[in-house]
C-alpha cells in the first residue's frame, strides 16, 4: 500500500473516531434526563471513544502527520 494512501486511510479513521467521540460526549447531556445509570453508561462510552480517538492521533503523530484543527 502506498504510504500516502495509508496515511489518508488512517486520517479518515481518525476523523471518524473524532466525530464519534464528539457525538458520545453529546449523549451525556441527553442521558442527564434519564438518571445516574444512563449518565454513567454515556460517560463510559464517551471515555472509550476518546481513548480510541487519542490512539489514532498518536499513530498519526508517530507518522509525522499533524492534525491540529
Amino acid at each position: 500500500m502506498n504510504p500516502s494512501l495509508a496515511h489518508a486511510d488512517l486520517i479518515a479513521t481518525f476523523k471518524r473516531a473524532q466525530a464519534d467521540a464528539a457525538h458520545k460526549f453529546g449523549l451525556i447531556q441527553a442521558a442527564a434526563q434519564k438518571g445516574p445509570k444512563a449518565i454513567q453508561a454515556a460517560v463510559d462510552a464517551a471515555a472509550k471513544a476518546a481513548k480510541r480517538r487519542d490512539s489514532y492521533a498518536k499513530k498519526l503523530d508517530a507518522l509525522g502527520v499533524n492534525l491540529k484543527d
